[in-house]
């Protein structure tokens, strides 16, 4: 059985997006969304918490990519919490772990 796709927001001068299930085709456009929606709000810095993603295509890193190159060209960051094997593969594999901050705890990536 998979894992229901979710995207939680957890409120505070950094807000973080709690991201669960896998970010594909078919959900990588609501997390879009939810970025576009916090960068609007004048939000410059973003987490977004992928602990719980079990997988992500290349559409997610396109989402994550466009969502980095927008908080940045406004002075802030979109940092990454990476804690499972599959993601952190990825993101090896693509070169991204060295484009993003990538931290092993929403609260370490806050504090940073």
């Amino acid at each position: 059985m998979e894992e229901e796709f979710e995207v939680a927001e957890h409120d505070g001068d950094i807000p973080v997006l709690a991201v669960r299930g896998e970010i594909d085709v078919s959900t990588a456009p609501e997390l879009r969304d939810r970025l576009v929606q916090i960068n609007q709000r004048g939000t410059t810095t973003v987490v977004v918490d992928l602990s719980e993603v079990s997988f992500l295509d290349s559409t997610a890193l396109g989402v994550l990519v466009s969502g980095l190159k927008r908080f940045r060209s406004a002075g802030g960051d979109l940092r990454l919490v990476v804690t499972g094997r599959s993601v952190s593969k990825v993101l090896e594999i693509t070169g991204l772990h060295e484009v993003f901050k990538i931290y092993e705890t929403a609260e370490a990536a806050v504090s940073a």
